[in-house]
């Protein structure tokens, strides 16, 4: 599987040309490769002002927009490098808080590219040295940096010393790539998934957690101690709970009252107190507390339970779009429509369960309406029930759906997801 990539700047398109023909590195592991391609590039990663490294499997993106948000809101300029993007290449790359430019981003992926050209990098090592390359080259205060895939042996795990590492929610996701067993590594699922995550564990740095089931902490317990990092789990070191009047948070430093987050969804408030905890647990740079509520306040995450606003695709219509495809993505979709009736018009790659979905929605589901993902293989009709419907794109299965009032919840990609938000003209910034 490719990530797409597409630019209406031609200088930008020709080298992303350029990274749609590199090989998929099937079955190569480690970090070999992108030290060396980092290498060749003087090393930028040594180079970075102080870094806050955010793994997981559902809500490590939401928790690096919580983390800029609450620094921007202090004054400070932030890099920050996400994926996928949804709509642009350019989202993975924020430079002093503003999406890098085409001309620059152009002229940045033709220097990487061309100094790995023998290395066989991937993707993901090009859009990584590409980063932390103009990380190193542009001042601001703060990065914040969230892991791809893993974490153990991500790109991004060549970092040394972060201000702090943060590991939000466990799940089963990427089961091809994280879940076969190697020697000396656990063989029950939710335990391998964290071994891969705390992978990203670093001497001196806070390990910032949420709690998670006994044989995942028994694993993030054991990364902390064998890296000789400083471990904060939530119930422990930290502490979050929620009431009509916010969040309440309490760590060693003392209790805080914070709003609820802006951003819709029964999991936000614990992505947010996450990046709360990890700027209390670092000493590089001081936050105060009006700006942590700011940000939780303000913070933007596109694609994760948007309601889309007015637009050539949605109209008037109540349209909500989510990129989840794993079962706690489904679980979170389950938990916030309970109760509703809704259409569901989902996409989703062959290599994801479509269950993941339709089960935590369950009768909340009034039709289903299956949608190809645009350049990917992906799960036709039938695999969806005898009822789901197919139409050949997101607008002719929001026309065909019934004038009733019911919200639309458009689910199952972030690749479909990007494709919804540039036809509603949505793209993020």
């Amino acid at each position: 599987m490719r990530d797409f990539a597409r630019s209406e700047n031609a200088k930008v398109q020709a080298q992303l040309d350029r990274l749609g023909r590199l090989s998929v590195p099937d079955g190569r592991l480690g970090l070999h490769t992108i030290r060396a391609l980092l290498e060749r590039l003087g090393n930028p990663h040594h180079k970075l002002p102080p870094t806050f490294h955010v793994a997981g499997t559902n809500g490590k993106g939401s928790t690096c927009a919580f983390l800029r948000a609450m620094l921007e809101a202090e004054g400070y300029k932030v890099h920050m490098t996400t994926s996928p993007h949804l709509v642009r290449y350019n989202e993975r790359i924020r430079v002093a808080g503003e999406l890098i430019s085409d001309d620059r981003l152009a002229d940045l992926l033709a220097e990487v590219l061309d100094a790995g050209e023998d290395l066989n990098p991937s993707f993901f090592e090009v859009t990584i040295a590409a980063a932390f390359t103009e990380f190193a080259r542009v001042p601001a205060d703060v990065c914040v940096v969230e892991v791809g895939l893993g974490g153990r042996f991500d790109a991004t795990n060549v970092l040394e010393k972060p201000a702090a590492c943060g590991i939000a929610a466990l799940g089963i996701d990427h089961e091809r790539f994280l879940l076969a067993p190697e020697e000396g590594t656990p063989d029950v699922p939710i335990a391998r998934i964290a071994f891969e995550k705390a992978g990203i564990a670093k001497p001196g740095s806070s390990l910032v957690t949420l709690s998670y089931p006994d044989e995942a902490t028994h694993e993030v317990e054991t990364a902390a101690a064998r890296n000789g990092a400083p471990l904060a789990m939530r119930g422990r070191e930290w502490s979050m709970s929620e009431s009509g009047t916010g969040l309440h948070y309490s760590d060693r430093h003392g209790e805080l009252v914070l709003p609820l987050p802006s951003l819709p969804g029964p999991h936000q408030p614990e992505n947010a107190a996450l990046a709360v905890a990890m700027l209390r647990h670092q000493d590089y740079i001081s936050i105060s507390r009006d700006a942590l509520a700011e940000g939780i306040r303000t913070a933007t995450w596109p694609a994760r339970l948007q309601r889309l606003a007015p637009g050539p695709l949605t109209g008037d219509r109540e349209i909500w779009l989510d990129g989840g495809h794993n079962p706690s993505a489904g679980a979170i979709l389950g938990k916030h429509f309970a109760g509703q009736r809704l259409h569901l018009v989902v996409g989703m790659l062959d290599a994801k369960d479509p269950t993941a979905i339709t089960g935590p929605l369950g009768d909340s589901i009034s039709t289903v309406t299956v949608v190809p993902v645009p350049g990917h293989d992906w799960h036709p009709a039938c695999t969806f029930g005898d009822e789901a419907r197919e139409a050949q794109d997101v607008p002719t299965a929001l026309a065909a759906l019934p004038d009733d009032g019911l919200p639309v919840l458009i689910a199952g990609s972030l690749y479909l997801a990007g494709e919804v938000l540039r036809l509603n003209d949505e793209l993020p910034d």
